[in-house]
């Protein structure tokens, strides 16, 4: 399906909304870890399939103001949590008494200390043997269900790479998808392949440290245009 195409289609999950707050044109969700996994759980139970987490930080939403497709998918993820103090400091501005960030290998890693076996767990992403690598210490670790590990290669999947991923997937059956690839790259896969994967999904990365420069140029940018927004001088959709 091209790119182009995906905010028509995506669709939102049925589950009553979170309470969130408005970050330069892209929802934030006011959530905490507890919260996430409780509805990642109840999504898994109830299999509601085709939900993905989008979990982003000041990175993202500047990434979101040059591009509107990647902006739409952010505003239409089940849940967009907030990876990043900046986020956290916004939502305080708005009054939700955010305690600290959704930490993306954080949250993971207390989902499935919390499930432990209950669930099944597929890993996607990564340089080649990562994917494997951190199944095994999931499991190790918390005695997760491992259903399957898949280092793409760093392009588009070919037709044949994308025939073989979904029969992987549609095989294994896993009750969450862990998603580890960069922004937006990984926010766009997600949106594209959420209701074919039939699982429900999960962005999951550290953002690398080559993103430090990005940060000395966003970080400026950003707290600029927050004050402006939050001032009433400028809105930003």
């Amino acid at each position: 399906m091209p790119l182009s195409h995906l905010a028509d289609v995506i669709t939102s999950n049925v589950l009553p909304a979170p309470d969130s707050f408005n970050v330069l044109g892209v929802r934030v969700d006011a959530v905490q870890i507890p919260e996430v996994i409780s509805r990642m759980t109840r999504w898994i139970d109830e299999r509601r399939v085709g939900n993905f987490i989008a979990v982003t930080g000041m990175h993202g939403v500047m990434e979101a103001q040059s591009n509107r497709l990647f902006k739409a998918i952010l505003n239409r993820a089940s849940l967009v949590v907030a990876d990043g103090m900046p986020l956290v400091w916004v939502g305080k501005a708005h009054r939700f008494p955010l305690r600290r960030r959704v930490y993306g290998p954080e949250l993971m890693e207390t989902f499935c200390r919390v499930t432990g076996g209950r669930f099944s767990h597929f890993f996607y992403g990564g340089a080649a043997g990562v994917a494997d690598e951190l199944a095994g210490v999931m499991k190790r670790r918390f005695g997760i269900r491992v259903a399957g590990a898949y280092s793409p290669p760093f392009r588009p999947l070919n037709r044949e790479e994308d025939h073989h991923l979904i029969g992987l997937l549609r095989t294994s059956h896993p009750d969450v998808l862990w998603v580890g690839l960069s922004t937006p790259k990984q926010e766009s896969w997600m949106a594209e392949y959420r209701e074919r994967a039939g699982v429900p999904l999960f962005r999951l990365s550290t953002e690398p440290r080559r993103l430090w420069r990005r940060y000395l140029v966003y970080g400026s940018q950003f707290v600029w245009n927050v004050a402006l927004e939050l001032t009433g001088i400028k809105r930003f959709d």
